[in-house]
């Protein structure tokens, strides 16, 4: 049973801490971008070193105080607020902000978990290398909260996802025990690894205080294109032509429903859409190629050989950096889009790559059984990672469909589950589907985890509520 946060044990806390790691607690703090939860007050701390950070769980560990660690709180499925229960320690990380050194010989960074993910790539770029993670939110994430939630964004097609970008860690440990974990070694089977462990855990299993990240060389061609395609079929097929033409230069393969470009153009008509006569589906293409190799030559060998397959029926290759950001821009600001429209119910799922074509059309016919929703699905097909998101019909606003939520997200998780995929793509588990867990997970991994949870965290300080519900 937790304890809350009181005054006598901030008094217990201040007198082993600097008056420099307390601040006020703000609205910001409770909040989340979905506004889906909303935290209860508590005590804001925020540590400058491990050390700190060391005091703190040790402190609520004896106390059985809960602790609920905070990055940018950027995270949407509420893992970063504690609605309910005993007032916790909310354990800020930022300014822990450091990026403690970089190895441009190594292709290793080390960077403390409070650095914000942009000041990480800006870091990267300085030392001529590449740190390939992107995110809508990279302005104000942190890298703590992407370990914790294994972020993905555009790129895992090429790099991977965040536990593929990490080589080593530094944590506390629910005791308050301090690991030191930060090691450049890329081959170290010493045993288990606890690096892994702790990465995607969401502040479940211990606090992340840095990591050290690999880099990549900068490619020295980079380009893009929108390709008109027939259907998602198609797309997968242009996918693999633009991987044997590239030699595996795809960077990000991106998918684009018709009826997000209509939402930009209603919603947000600063963003130029460059196509006269909106598609049904586009993809964009984003390559990045060595020294000698012409990246918009590439891209119009893919468009020609997808021309001649029948799979591509028009196409637009980037003339300059200008043109390739207004390309990306289409793609980056659908999400902003979606949120003027306002969904009913947003799905963060991945499938098998060769399914999604039929899940799409399925999951259509079931989600159009229910009324004249509209649907928007988009993403990253290149790693099989769609948002699948459900809108009411035109005219109607979502508040009128509340009550069909839980409906139309079942109806939809069901599918994926029936084919294989994931309820939770990039985004985790947080609050928000700690109920799809135990609806759609294996028992064996779900009492492992339990296991792994109990023996780490007897006390259940470490984020409680999070991946597991504290009724569980």
């Amino acid at each position: 049973m937790l304890t809350p946060a009181n005054d006598a044990f901030e008094t217990l806390l201040r007198a082993q801490l600097p008056e420099s790691s307390f601040r006020p607690l703000t609205p910001a703090y409770l909040e989340e971008p979905r506004g889906r939860f909303s935290g209860q007050g508590g005590l804001l701390v925020a540590p400058r070193d491990v050390e700190q950070v060391s005091t703190i769980i040790r402190a609520c560990a004896a106390a059985k105080v809960g602790v609920v660690p905070y990055g940018g709180g950027t995270g949407l499925v509420g893992g970063q607020v504690l609605p309910e229960g005993p007032a916790p320690v909310i354990l800020s990380l930022e300014r822990m902000t450091q990026i403690r050194a970089v190895f441009p010989e190594e292709n290793v960074l080390t960077a403390e978990a409070g650095a914000i993910l942009e000041n990480v790539q800006a870091a990267a770029e300085e030392a001529g290398r590449l740190f390939p993670l992107s995110l809508a939110s990279e302005g104000s994430c942190r890298i703590g909260g992407n370990l914790a939630t294994n972020a993905g964004g555009v790129n895992v097609l090429r790099y991977g996802n965040m536990r593929d970008l990490c080589l080593g860690l530094e944590a506390v440990l629910p005791d308050g025990e301090i690991w030191n974990g930060l090691t450049r070694l890329r081959k170290d089977n010493t045993g288990y690894d606890v690096r892994n462990l702790l990465i995607g855990a969401e502040g479940t299993l211990g606090v992340i205080t840095a990591a050290t990240l690999k880099l990549f060389p900068r490619p020295a061609e980079q380009g893009t294109a929108l390709f008109v395609v027939t259907n998602p079929s198609d797309a997968l097929k242009l996918l693999e032509i633009a991987q044997d033409i590239s030699g595996g230069g795809v960077s990000a393969f991106e998918l684009i429903h018709r009826t997000g470009l209509d939402f930009l153009t209603k919603h947000l008509p600063d963003v130029r859409v460059p196509f006269d006569q909106m598609p049904e589906w586009s993809v964009l293409v984003d390559l990045g190629l060595p020294v000698a190799m012409s990246a918009a030559g590439i891209l119009e060998n893919i468009f020609e050989q997808g021309l001649d397959a029948g799979l591509v029926t028009d196409g637009l290759v980037a003339q300059s950096e200008t043109q390739r950001q207004e390309f990306w821009s289409v793609r980056e600001h659908i999400p902003q889009a979606n949120s003027r429209v306002g969904a009913i119910s947003s799905h963060d799922i991945s499938l098998p790559l060769g399914a999604i074509p039929e899940f799409l059309e399925v999951a259509g016919q079931a989600v159009s059984a229910l009324g004249k929703f509209r649907i928007n699905s988009f993403g990253h097909l290149g790693d099989g990672n769609l948002h699948y998101n459900v809108f009411p019909p035109e005219g109607q606003k979502k508040e009128a469909y509340s009550e069909r939520r839980d409906e139309i997200k079942g109806l939809v998780h069901d599918l994926v589950h029936e084919f294989e995929g994931s309820f939770s793509a990039e985004h985790g588990i947080g609050r928000l589907k700690t109920d799809d867990l135990l609806r759609y997970g294996s028992p064996a991994k779900i009492a492992l985890m339990r296991m792994i949870k109990t023996s780490l965290d007897p006390h259940g300080i470490m984020n409680p509520g999070v991946i597991f519900s504290k009724n569980d």
